[in-house]
């Protein structure tokens, strides 16, 4: 085989591999359920808002995460362990 078809050979199986590696990854919001166990411990009631603030805490963005929170009513110092606890 000549080298020249070779190369789109070998894109098109690293894409393959690579595209399938999304399909192992688990869904999201499976990390951010930490987050929000954590707010419901606390006696708060877990709504959309802070679900979807956990989901930004889950995907690394700590400051949305915590000001989604205390825009949700919930206090900094919650607000800054739950967001803490969505990433791991």
């Amino acid at each position: 085989m000549r080298s020249s078809a070779r190369i789109p050979s070998i894109l098109a199986g690293l894409a393959l591999a690579v595209g399938g590696s999304v399909f192992a990854v688990p869904a999201a919001h499976a990390n951010s359920q930490q987050c929000e166990q954590y707010v419901a411990q606390q006696k708060l009631q877990v709504t959309d808002d802070v679900r979807q603030a956990c989901y930004q805490g889950q995907i690394g963005n700590q400051t949305s995460c915590s000001a989604t929170l205390t825009g949700a009513g919930i206090s900094k110092d919650v607000a800054a362990q739950a967001c803490r606890v969505a990433p791991q």
